[in-house]
C-alpha cells in the first residue's frame, strides 16, 4: 500500500494512534503461503499468534486454513475463540504454568512444544489426574545461529529455548516410560526477522542429521516442526509487500529430507502480517533544536516498541502531505529519551495535524502496546470496515 492509497479522509475522523491493516493485503499474503505451501506433499502452516492477535486478523487467518501457534493460555483462549480447530492449535514456550497446560489439555490441542524434563513431568502428572494422553514435541535446540537481532536469535545453545540436542535420546527415553504421554513429533526454531537462506538450510542439515541417528534407535516420529522466522523487507514494504515464500518452501522441500508419512509444520507469524499493518500517529508539534528539527507525535513506543527495544527500522511516510521533502528526527511524547521512531529521516514537509504511517508494524506492534505513562492502549481498525 502507498500512502496515497490510505483512506486519509476517513483516518481524520479517528482518534490517534491507531493501527490500520489492509485486509486486501494480509489475504493476498495468505493466499500466496497456500499456493506455495501447497506445491509440497505434507507442508502444514500454523500462524504464530504471538505477532499479532488482533481478533478480526485471527478470523481472517483462520478462514484461509492455518493452525496457531500459541505461547501462552491468552493465546490459546484467543485461537479458539477465533474459531481455530483445538487439532490445529500447538503450545510452546519455556514456562507453561498449570492453568495453561490444563486449557490445554481440556481442549485436546494438538500438541504441547516440550522444552524440558521437567515440563514433561508436569504435563505428563495434569494429564494422568485428567486421564489423557498428552500429545508432544520436544524442543530442540539445534545450535545454529541466524542473521538477525541477537535478541530474536532462539537456537543456539546460550538461549534459553529447547533441549540441548546431546540430551534427546534420554528424554525420549524419559517419555516413553510416562503413561500419560505420546510423543508425537520434534519441534526447532532458530530466531525471527531471518533473510539469509543459508541460515534455514542449516537448520535442515542439523535437523538431517539428528533424524539419521533417531533411525538407527529405529525412532520415527510423525512430526518434524522447523518453526517461522522468515522476515519482511523493512525497508521497502510498498515495493515488497509479500515476502519470499517460494524461497522459503522450497529450501525446506529440497534440503530436509523427510521420511514416508512425516508431516511438516510451520509456524509463520511477522512473514503473515507485518506489512499489512501500519501505526496512523498525528504531528503534535514540529520543533526546531540547535542542531535537528523534531515533528512530535502522538504515538510512543507504548505503542511501538521495536524501534527503542530492538533499534528496529520502520519506514515512515508523511500521508497528508506533499511538500517538498524536510530532516526530522521523529519522536513520541513519552518522558523517556529512548521514545524515538527515526532520526534524520526525510519527510514530506510536516504541520501539525499532519498523519504519519509508519509502516511494516502489523507484527509485535499492537500486541506489544503497553499503558506506561498511563496512556490508552491502541485501537486497531481493519480496511474491511473503514
Amino acid at each position: 500500500m502507498t500512502k496515497g492509497q490510505f483512506p486519509t479522509d476517513k483516518f481524520q475522523q479517528l482518534q490517534t494512534p491507531f493501527y490500520y491493516y489492509d485486509a486486501e493485503l494480509l489475504r493476498k499474503t495468505l493466499q500466496t503461503i497456500n499456493e506455495e505451501a501447497g506445491k509440497h506433499e505434507g507442508f502444514v502452516v500454523h500462524y504464530a499468534v504471538k505477532a499479532n492477535a488482533n481478533p478480526q486478523l485471527l478470523r481472517i487467518i483462520r478462514q484461509a486454513g492455518f493452525g496457531a501457534d500459541c505461547v501462552s493460555g491468552g493465546e490459546i483462549e484467543a485461537s479458539l475463540k477465533a474459531g481455530f480447530p483445538a487439532s490445529k492449535i500447538v503450545y510452546a514456550g519455556v514456562g507453561k504454568s498449570d492453568w495453561e497446560i490444563n486449557l490445554g489439555l481440556d481442549n485436546d490441542i494438538f500438541c504441547f512444544n516440550v522444552e524440558s524434563i521437567p515440563e514433561l513431568e508436569v504435563i505428563n502428572e495434569l494429564a494422568d489426574r485428567k486421564n489423557k494422553i498428552a500429545r508432544v514435541a520436544f524442543r530442540l535446540n539445534p545450535n545454529v545461529g541466524a542473521h538477525t537481532h541477537a535478541n530474536i536469535t532462539t537456537g543456539l545453545a546460550e538461549n534459553k529455548f529447547g533441549i540441548a540436542m546431546r540430551d534427546m535420546m534420554s528424554v525420549i527415553e524419559e517419555a516413553a516410560s510416562m503413561k500419560n504421554i505420546k510423543v508425537v513429533g520434534l519441534h526447532f526454531h532458530i530466531g525471527s526477522q531471518i533473510l539469509d537462506m543459508g541460515d534455514f538450510e542449516a537448520l535442515c542439515n542439523r535437523i538431517n542429521e539428528l533424524q539419521n541417528e533417531l533411525e538407527r534407535h529405529r525412532i520415527i516420529v510423525e512430526h518434524i516442526n522447523v518453526g517461522g522466522g522468515l522476515g519482511v523487507d523493512y525497508q521497502h514494504p510498498n515495493r515488497i509487500p509479500v515476502p519470499d515464500f517460494k524461497a522459503y518452501f522450497d529450501t525446506y522441500a529440497k534440503k530436509l529430507k523427510l521420511y514416508p508419512g512425516q508431516t511438516l509444520h510451520f509456524e509463520l507469524g511477522r512473514a503473515v502480517v507485518a506489512q499489512c499493518g501500519s501505526l496512523i500517529t498525528r504531528t503534535l508539534y514540529i520543533k526546531k533544536g540547535a542542531l535537528k528539527q523534531f515533528c512530535i507525535v502522538d504515538a510512543g513506543f507504548t505503542d511501538l516498541i521495536r524501534p527503542a527495544l530492538y533499534q528496529a527500522y520502520h519506514k515512515i511516510e508523511n500521508i497528508t502531505s506533499e511538500e517538498p521533502a524536510q530532516t526530522y528526527d521523529v519522536v513520541g511524547p513519552i518522558c523517556e529519551s529512548t521514545d524515538v521512531f527515526a532520526k534524520q529521516i526525510d519527510l514530506n514537509c510536516c504541520h501539525r495535524g499532519d498523519l504519519l504511517a509508519i509502516r511494516s508494524a502489523g507484527a509485535y506492534g499492537e500486541i506489544m502496546a503497553s499503558q506506561y505513562n498511563c496512556r490508552r492502549l491502541p485501537q486497531g481498525y481493519i480496511s474491511d470496515d473503514i
